[in-house]
Parts: structure tokens; sequence; C-alpha cells
């Protein structure tokens, strides 16, 4: 029967009525403390219901169904069924629907903001509806099929749809609301969560992690947001509690949903139940917490930021407390040999220490975690990695890619995962040890995906509004081509959760500085949101540095434009920049088998003259900021070089690039040096290696990256992508007693493929793996050149326009094995000297720069090469100046900075 526009529209607004009042009902106390996550209240029905949801909302209004044609005497239907009781079968009619709007095929062009936002969507059938917006709510609130069918009403085709379009204009007020979560006061705690699909909303109340729900809440809907919300009286803090939400999951059917609240700020252990707590709590802050201040930066280019894993720092550190190691309250042990090498980098010019991901993650057990037993083994055995792999998904470790609630410290790294306010206490606690030691504190943050979606146990922000927090493909699949299910952070709540994170982590945490896992990913319009949104609550320039890589289903441009490498342009937005390091490594961070070997870079002392000139050029690439317009003495731009089919040059601004040769991902420089440095490298050309490298970082214009470890010559033992590795395969050793490689083969997962490879070289451990004296010499070579950055700001110049004009190449053309810079002090203030030379010499004997444009001047050697206790003795011993003809005799496998001091006016600030 064909049903009324009022009699449909009354019968669906009855449902979901019924449905509402549910929660209200005696047994809804028993649905708090039921069994699983989730009790399916209507299933779905076992008709032949397309697996596919190819059809897009535009906006509340309009929809697009890709592939579909008009064709006579047929039309386009919307079919809508409350309790998921749609079936339908090709040749039949729809059965069990609840009603269906009729549906205009639309000639005109959409509007253009729609057709930008909506390019990706493929050819076919615009379909408008002239609903008014009560109805599209409630429509939205159910089981949605997009019908083709014939004049009698037969099926031709039928399709789900993706609803985001429709969403995001209907309630684009939600992006304004300032109270999403749990917000105590001294009177009432008020609750609200975005849900605009969900047909019923109620609030379960416990005192504790353990204890029976005391009381539920129906929550009150908001038509103008599609939020929900309810206040209770009294101040909650302390308390935990879960959402119940009634929702259409396609597939399944009218589900109830127990789950946690996006907007957490805290947790119970194992993230099981939300946790009520006003941030500025005086409970919740550490002594001194609110006069403290961090240290501050002039410049963004001043950065030089030290990567690290909480774990990593202090679980192998014997001079932690065993409570402690591990933890966030290790950084607060002034003594222990992790903070006293802390104190070394910042000495040297470590201005940020960067923490791999804090916010709670879904991957490791925050009770009860399995510390394995690894036995003594050979150094090629596989019989560590069986072990370290029989309990990974129960160990304590985790790099922690794996985000749960995107607003809560995580509880595995508090001394006490049960007490929901000691992470938040212990973190704070761990940034102000952090800035005490003049070190600002940065954050990697994960926003680009989540760790489940759909019903999964760990899906959190899908179980509360299905299909759409996440990016579909063209059928409807969650894309993963980050790792995991992709965040659509185009979309406008979505965005308004990064937004609102990324501020509550300044505001309530003092965090300084980001780094964003994915940031290709996600629009540039939303990272320049971002950037405004947390210097407005910092009162200070936070900066924001990121992945920019440009792959999968946004490839190009394909949904948006991204915040990848081509497009942040303008932004100040810094980005990873691969062209230098694939140069100084060899190769690319994929190589397997033969390509391990095969792939060596500038520093590897190989003979291939052709690649040579092709790595030597990259390498300045990467020492002139890899600036897009920076122009070369010959007439070409950075961006003229060719790094991969794409232009070397992407950054306008040096603020805009970050140098590295080493992160917590792929091999560790010291084990890709092992496959590519000659086989019968010694000691001294292991260290040689490492520091010729991480000179490139050292004398880039740009922010200088270093990963933990890359000055003690850390192992993983060759393992090329350690995030479920364990400790033993991470592990690190401040003092440099204990060296990471041939701790055994590693995981097989993701490196059994090259187990043959590795088996002989790590069965050679004896002869490779460094001793304690080469570990630490090769770090205090490492902080040398950090300090002469931080001697000059030559090195560290904060705008395109400077690098042009104060940076030259001398000798680019002469020999591939020896690059060197030069930089005009002349002018600048807190410059330090009048000129800069550096080079950096990878040929096995020495090399001569010969510049007679540099003739002339007073040149010496750098003040930390010329100290008595300068690390590296060759530059004062071996090299030669002969300023009258501007030749520069360089040692062999050395990285060195000549410097023409200032006369006598002449400031030499260092720092920041």
């Amino acid at each position: 029967m064909r049903l009324s526009r009022t009699t449909r529209y009354g019968t669906l607004a009855a449902g979901l009525l019924a449905c509402g009042s549910a929660l209200a009902a005696p047994g809804a106390l028993a649905d708090c403390d039921a069994p699983g996550l989730a009790r399916t209240l209507h299933p779905a029905q076992s008709g032949a219901l397309p697996d596919h949801t190819r059809a897009h909302w535009l906006d509340r209004h309009l929809l697009r169904w890709p592939g579909a044609e008009t064709a006579p005497d047929t039309r386009f239907r919307l079919y809508h069924a409350a309790d998921a009781t749609l079936a339908l079968w090709p040749g039949a009619t729809v059965q069990g629907h609840d009603g269906a709007l009729d549906l205009h095929v639309r000639a005109a062009p959409v509007p253009a903001a729609l057709a930008e936002r909506f390019g990706f969507v493929g050819d076919g059938v615009t379909l408008q509806t002239d609903a008014d917006d009560a109805t599209l709510s409630m429509l939205h609130r159910s089981q949605l099929l997009l019908v083709h069918e014939d004049a009698h009403g037969r099926v031709l085709d039928a399709t789900a749809l993706q609803h985001a379009g429709a969403l995001d204009d209907l309630y684009a007020a939600a992006t304004a609301l300032p109270d999403l979560g749990a917000l105590p006061g001294p009177t009432e705690t008020a609750f609200r969560l975005w849900a605009p699909t969900a047909q019923s909303v109620a609030l379960c109340l416990y005192d504790d992690a353990d204890a029976p729900a005391t009381a539920v809440r129906t929550l009150e809907r908001d038509a103008a947001t599609g939020s929900w919300a309810t206040a209770v009286p009294g101040d909650l803090s302390g308390q935990a509690y879960l959402w119940l939400v009634d929702v259409f999951v396609p597939g399944t059917g009218v589900v109830r949903n127990h789950v946690t609240d996006p907007y957490s700020v805290a947790l119970t252990a194992d993230s099981r139940r939300s946790v009520v707590f006003d941030l500025e709590a005086p409970a919740l802050k550490p002594e001194g917490w609110d006069a403290h201040a961090a240290p501050a930066l002039r410049a963004a280019t001043d950065q030089v930021v030290y990567e690290l894993h909480v774990r990593d720092f202090s679980r192998d550190d014997g001079s932690v407390p065993p409570a402690q190691r591990g933890r966030y309250a290790a950084f607060a042990q002034a003594d222990s040999h992790g903070v006293r090498h802390l104190r070394r980098l910042r000495a040297a010019g470590v201005t940020d220490v960067h923490l791999l991901p804090v916010f709670d993650l879904a991957t490791v057990p925050e009770v009860g975690c399995v510390t394995p037993d690894v036995p003594d083994a050979a150094p090629d055995s596989d019989a560590q990695q069986a072990a370290v792999m029989a309990v990974a998904a129960q160990d304590c470790f985790n790099w922690g890619y794996d985000p749960l609630h995107f607003n809560a410290p995580e509880g595995s790294f508090a001394s006490d995962a049960t007490d929901p306010a000691a992470r938040i206490v212990e973190f704070r606690q761990m940034v102000q040890a952090l800035h005490a030691l003049d070190l600002r504190v940065g954050m990697d943050v994960v926003y680009n995906h989540t760790s489940a979606w759909g019903q999964a146990p760990h899906s959190v922000l899908d179980r509360i509004v299905p299909g759409y927090y996440h990016r579909y493909d063209a059928d409807g699949r969650v894309a993963h081509s980050t790792c995991c299910a992709n965040t659509a952070t185009e979309h406008a709540m979505m965005a308004k959760l990064m937004l609102d994170s990324a501020e509550l982590w300044v505001r309530h945490y003092r965090i300084d500085s980001f780094r964003f896992d994915l940031m290709g990913h996600q629009p540039r319009a939303a990272m320049r949101a971002l950037q405004a949104r947390v210097d407005a609550a910092a009162g200070r320039p936070v900066q924001l540095l990121g992945e920019g890589w440009n792959f999968g289903e946004v490839a190009d441009g394909a949904r948006f434009v991204q915040a990848s490498q081509q497009s942040l342009g303008g932004t100040g937005i810094g980005s990873f920049s691969d062209r230098a390091r694939d140069a100084v490594r060899g190769g690319g961070p994929s190589d397997s088998g033969a390509a391990l070997h095969a792939h060596r870079g500038w520093i590897h002392g190989h003979t291939d003259a052709a690649l040579l000139r092709r790595q030597a050029e990259l390498v300045r690439v990467g020492l002139a900021g890899t600036l897009r317009d920076y122009r070369l003495p010959d007439g070409r731009t950075l961006a003229q070089i060719d790094y991969a089919g794409q232009p070397a040059g992407f950054a306008t601004q040096p603020t805009e690039v970050v140098n590295y040769v080493e992160n917590h991902d792929n091999q560790t420089l010291f084990d890709i040096n092992v496959f590519r440095l000659p086989a019968d490298a010694d000691a001294d050309a292991r260290v040689n290696a490492q520091v010729l490298a991480i000179a490139t970082t050292a004398f880039s214009q740009g922010i200088a990256y270093l990963h933990a470890g890359v000055e003690l010559l850390r192992s993983k033992s060759l393992d090329r992508n350690s995030f479920d590795s364990g400790d033993w395969f991470n592990r690190i050793d401040w003092t440099g007693a204990a060296h990471g490689f041939g701790t055994g083969l590693p995981p097989a997962p993701d490196n059994s493929a090259n187990w043959p490879l590795m088996r002989p070289l790590l069965a050679d451990a004896m002869r490779i793996r460094p001793d304690q004296r080469d570990v630490l010499r090769t770090r205090d070579m490492s902080l040398d050149l950090l300090r002469i950055r931080a001697s000059t700001r030559l090195f560290r110049l904060p705008d395109a326009a400077q690098v042009q004009a104060r940076l030259r190449f001398p000798g680019a053309d002469a020999d591939p094995e020896l690059v060197a810079g030069h930089l005009d002090g002349r002018g600048l203030a807190d410059a330090g000297f009048a000129e800069v030379l550096y080079a950096i010499n990878v040929a096995d004997e020495v090399r001569t720069l010969d510049a007679p444009e540099l003739a002339g001047r007073a040149w010496t050697l750098h003040p930390v090469h010329r100290a008595p206790e300068a690390a590296d003795p060759r530059p004062r011993e071996a090299a030669r100046i002969d300023a009258t003809r501007g030749r520069f005799a360089v040692p062999p496998r050395t990285a060195l900075v000549f410097v023409v001091p200032t006369d006598a006016s002449g400031s030499s600030t260092t720092g920041r």
C-alpha cells in the first residue's frame, strides 16, 4: 500500500519515539550492566539487501548515485524502516518498509562547493528531495535504501547511502558545541554526546570501575545539533559512566551499544568506562603546575627535536626505581641515566622531546601486561623473537599508533592504571619535569585512523554514529591505506574532534608542539584551522610537524587539498623530507631482499659516480631546506630537480621542512649501515658513517629531528618495523654498556623474508656490535655537531629569503663525495660568526675544497673543534686551511665547520 506523506512520516516518528522510551523502562538499569558491548534490538532482515553503499548524500536534499542512469517508466525512491525491517529482491517490490520518499532527478549542476567536496564521487544520477528538516532528521535515524524501480515498484537496483554530506549540512551547528563529553560543576554535571543518527541515548552511572550501575538517565535530543544531553545533580567527579546508544548499524540492525565517550578525559583501567573529571581541579595538578612556564622558542627553525617513547626512556634504566621504569614518573628522576642524557642533549642544543603516542591506546594491557621470558640464545637465533611474539598481544609494549580515546592519557605509563587520576597527574609531572630541564614537550598524534571500526570491541566512534567518522571507498568499504580504519577529517565532526582534542592537550597539558602521523591524509584546511586553535589556546605559536606523504585514496588531492608535502607551502606547517634521507641512507624505506645490500647511500663508500652525483645533489637539497624556489648557481630551482618523479624542493619556507635520517619507522641508521657498509667495515667506519649522516641533519636549514638513540648507534637487531617487537628489540641503554645488535633475528611478521640475509650479519655480532667506548664516542661526536648548530643562527635561518641570500654551495660540481656549504653572517644579528663554511667528506681519503671566492678571510676551525675536549680530534689534527687561496683540506669520512670570527663589534649569542 502506498502511504500518504503524513502517514509515512507519522509511522516513522512513532517508531523512533517507541525506541526512545525503551531506555526509561524498568529493565534499563540492567542494560547498563549487561554482558558484552552490544545487544541487538531489531536484527536486519534476511532479504537480498545490497552489500554496497555506493550512493552519497551531498547535503540534506541532494543525493548522487554513481553509475545509475535514468530510464523511461522508472523512478527513484528512498525507503526507510525504523526497526531495520527492509527486505528486497530483484524484480519484486520492497518489503518491510515504513514508507518511501519519491526523489526527483536534478538536471541542474550541483552548487560549486558540493561539486568540489564530492568531486571524487563518480558520474551518475543526481537526485533531490524536498522533505523538511524534521522529516530528514527522522529518516537518518532509521534504515535507508535508495531504490531504482519500475513503474510498478519492482526493484531494478538498490544501494545503501553514505550519509556524511547530509549530517554535516543538517547539523552544521554542532561544530560550535563547547560541551561535548562530561563537564562537572559545583551543583550539577552536564553530559552531551553527538549522535544524530541514534534513536535514543541513555547515560549509565557507576561509582567506580567495577561497581554495578547506580543510575541510568535518558538524554534529550537537540534537533539543531543532533546531540543528546542531560544534567545530573551534583559534582560527579571521579564517577564512571558509559553511554547506551540505540542506533541502526548497517548489516546488523538496530543495536543498543554500550560505549565509552569519545570525549573522555579519563578512563578506568583498560578503557572499560569513561570517568568524569574537571581537568582544572586542583587535585589533578602537581605542585607548581599552574605557575610553571614552558621554555620559549624564538623561531620554529630553532627546533631540534628528539623523538622518544615513554617506555623506551626508562624500561631498562637500572638507575630508576623499579616501580617507575617505563612510566611517566621516570622523567622526574633527576639523577637517572636517562635524565642525565636529556641534560646532555639540552646542553648541546636539543630543544624538544617528542613523545610517541601517549593518548589512550588500544594495544597495551593497562593491568597485567606480560613480560616475555626471552632465552639467552645465539645472536642469529629465532628463539628470542619467538618468545617476544608469543605474548606480543599481552605484553607491555607497543609504539601506540592505535588510538582508542584521543583526549585521555594512556594508562599503561601510569604508576596505577586503576586510579583514573594517576595518569593525569603523572603525565603533567612528566611535562613539568621536562620543562624544568628547559626542554619543550611535543606529542605524536594519530588522528588519521582508529584502531577499530564497526561493532568491534575497540570501536568507539563507529558504534555511536555508524558510517560517519571513517572514509569509505566507492562501494562503501572503510579505507585502510593508513594501516587501519582511516578517519575522515574532511567530515565536520571528525575535524571538530581533532581540533578539540589538540586544543585540550595544549590547554590542559601544556603541550608545546605536535607531530602528526600520516598528516597527508588530512585536509590542509583542517590543519590550518587546528593551527589557529592551538595557538589561541596557548597564547603563543604551537609548532605543527607531520608526515606529509602523498598516497592512498586521498593521493594527489583526490578528495581535498591535502596537508602533504607539495600542498603545505605558505602554511608554516613542517613536513618530513625524504629527499636527503634517502640519499644519505640509500634506497627507500620499503627496500627488501637484495636491495637492502645493493641500494647504498651517499655515506656508504660506494663508487658509482653517477649515483654519487645524484645523491650529493639531494643532500644539497636538504641542506638548503628543501626550499622550492631556492636557486642554484646554474639557474635551476630545487623544484626543478627530480625526486622519484616529483619536485625535490617543496617547502616555501624553512619552517615547512623537517630534516632527519632516522626515526621510529624502518631500520635504525646503524642497522641499515650494517647492510650497506662494506663487509669489512670496522668500528671506526661504523662510527664515522653514523656521524656523517647526523651531520646532514645538523647542518640543514629547517627543523632538525633525531630519533632517540641515533647518537648511541642504536640497533634493533635489524628489525624494519619494531612497533610490536616488545621491550627486547626496542631497548636503549643510555650508558652505552649494552647494545641491541645481535639480540636475535627480528620478529618474523615483518622480517622473516629477509632472515637469510640477516643471519650471517647477526652471527658476526662479536665483530659488528660496538662496544661502550664506540657508543660514547659516537654520542659525543654527535653532540658536538648539535653544539655547532646551536652556536649560530646561520644554521637556523627563519625564512627563505635569508637562505637564498646567505647560503651557497662552493665546489658543488667538483667532487660528489665532498659537499660544502657557505653561510654569510654579515649583517645578521646573533649570527655568532661573520662567515661559516661546513664540509662533509664521505670519501676514504682527504678531499680538498677549492673556493677561491672565499680567499683572504681569517678562516679558522669552529671553536667546538678547537676545544681540547672535542670528541673527534681529526678536524683539529688533520684539517688544513690555505686562507690565501681559499683551499680547505677535509680529513676522510669527516664532517667539520670552519668560521670567520666576527669583528670586535660582533656578537656571538647562541641557543634559543
